[in-house]
């Protein structure tokens, strides 16, 4: 895990694996629900469906390097709140 990079782990099935809010993730991640600002994305970001959450933990695991993962993120093991909690970690680790 690369702290100076904004990396972030998340427990799926056992395994920890990494989440990095990188400019290509949240470019998908702003895609995805519309927004053309941050600002539009922050609260977005506060009203999320557990599908939408699960469009930005894999959106975040592809900016980890964790491809496989985030192809299969609806398949795996992952606790609402976990996810919630390492989405708001991996956005506080990128921009404070």
């Amino acid at each position: 895990m690369n702290g100076a990079r904004g990396e972030v782990a998340i427990m799926i099935d056992g395994r920890a694996r990494t989440l990095c809010l990188t400019l290509g993730a949240l470019a998908e991640i702003e895609t995805a629900f519309g927004c053309q600002t941050l600002g539009e994305l922050q609260a977005r970001m506060r009203t999320l469906s557990a599908s939408e959450l699960i469009e930005v933990l894999a959106c975040l695991l592809r900016g980890g390097g964790e491809t496989e993962a985030a192809q299969a993120v609806a398949a795996l093991g992952v606790k609402p709140a976990e996810a919630a909690r390492a989405v708001a970690e991996a956005f506080r680790a990128a921009v404070g």
